[in-house]
């Protein structure tokens, strides 16, 4: 016997289980980004590595992307990201567009890492992105759509929590440390890892990277002041307004948020578990320079993006996934008795199916519990048996697969009485 063929490292496959947890994810980010009034978008899943060598960070380009040269030899990537892919169009008919843009997309992406607990080499994302609008008004709505999302899934404030800093914030207060600009990149670095390494490991980071003693010392004290984005006027003004929208406890502030890309210039925020199991479930913030990086003319612009993976691994952590998520989508099966009667089983499937209602017909004439049992088990909901006594008297025998009841119906009435039942 050959060996089974493995996937590829860092992918995942797709059974209609976990299919249907994505399909799940797709379907709440449409719903919360169409109720914000945003329209979907998508690009290429391949871009030259040059759109992202000036804009996403040395380590997303040398270490994540998976870059390969092509037939005439330049080099292009499966997109690690879709930010910088919405820049470039953006600025490819930034005169034509109508702004405010308002755009959302939902698609696979590819990132060359080590695959573990929350992170694959292949994901899908959920990319929102609100541009052509620099007001605190824009963030607030941004963070209030990842808000809302949250809630939409069924997570609770108790569980989960967007986190919201501003790097305009944070950069006065490394002024106020006497931090020389050219540092502050990599300070910002460090703050960006300030949860990820343990406090001895943090603080010799923080001397490396040329911080001396007083330094460090403010900057841990910066960290640990939860009033300091009172000193903001963009972060007053987004918090009122979260509150207005009435989503205010999803949403805090959080001074160690700073977003480890480059092209963050304002306020930045990440959605995370309250118990810390997991990684940051979503994120993102202001970029106000990246569409005149590709060419184009200055625009401000505010997004986020959600990965599929740790997003799953929430809301199965706390229970919050629908419990029928893996039932088939057909809520009708339709047995068949024998040979003589197959033909009229499929003709049942098929009236039921012109009437809107998903139908299987089950493929071959079998024990009918065994038929009953295989509904049961794909969480369908009713059960048709047509047997010849059944077929002569214009006949069909109902059963509710919940509370196991049967009846006999006419045929004429067969619409009415499985829509009775499936509500």
């Amino acid at each position: 016997m050959k060996p089974t063929v493995q996937s590829v490292k860092g992918t995942r496959d797709y059974y209609p289980e976990e299919m249907a947890v994505r399909n799940f994810l797709y379907t709440v980010a449409r719903k919360v980004s169409e109720s914000f009034g945003y329209q979907e978008w998508d690009a290429p899943f391949l871009e030259t590595i040059d759109l992202y060598a000036a804009k996403s960070g040395e380590e997303l380009v040398k270490e994540q992307a998976f870059v390969f040269p092509d037939r005439g030899g330049d080099l292009i990537t499966l997109r690690p990201e879709l930010t910088p892919s919405l820049a470039r169009m953006v600025a490819q008919r930034q005169k034509q567009l109508v702004y405010p843009l308002r755009w959302w997309s939902w698609g696979p992406f590819w990132r060359y890492e080590r695959p573990q607990k929350g992170r694959t080499r292949e994901f899908f994302q959920w990319n929102i992105d609100l541009i052509g609008v620099d007001t605190p008004e824009a963030d607030a709505e941004m963070v209030a759509i990842a808000a809302a999302f949250l809630r939409e899934a069924g997570l609770k404030p108790d569980q989960v929590k967007v986190l919201v800093n501003n790097r305009k914030l944070m950069e006065a207060g490394l002024v106020g440390l006497n931090i020389s600009p050219d540092l502050r990149k990599e300070v910002f670095r460090l703050i960006d890892r300030r949860d990820k390494l343990a406090p001895a490991d943090w603080e010799a980071y923080a001397h490396d990277a040329g911080l001396d003693n007083p330094q460090v010392e403010g900057l841990k004290a910066l960290l640990a002041d939860q009033d300091l984005w009172r000193k903001s006027p963009e972060l007053t003004a987004c918090f009122s307004l979260i509150a207005s929208l009435g989503l205010q406890d999803y949403v805090r502030f959080a001074p160690h948020i700073i977003r480890g890309l480059d092209y963050y210039t304002g306020t930045v925020f990440e959605a995370w578990d309250e118990q810390g199991q997991f990684r940051a479930i979503l994120g993102g913030g202001r970029y106000d320079i990246l569409v005149s990086d590709v060419g184009g003319e200055p625009l401000p612009a505010v997004g986020f993006a959600m990965g599929d993976l740790v997003a799953s691994l929430v809301l199965a952590y706390f229970g919050a996934l629908p419990k029928d998520l893996s039932a088939s989508p057909a809520r009708v099966l339709v047995t068949v008795f024998d040979e003589t009667t197959l033909e009229g089983s499929f003709q049942l499937a098929a009236r039921l199916r012109a009437a809107g209602i998903n139908t299987a017909v089950y493929p071959q004439a079998t024990k009918l519990a065994r038929q009953f049992k295989y509904g049961d088990r794909m969480g369908m909901t009713v059960a048709l048996a047509l047997g010849p006594d059944e077929q002569a008297n214009g006949q069909v025998a109902l059963k509710d697969l919940r509370s196991g009841e049967q009846t006999l119906i006419p045929q004429a009435e067969l619409v009415q009485a499985v829509r009775a039942i499936l509500g």
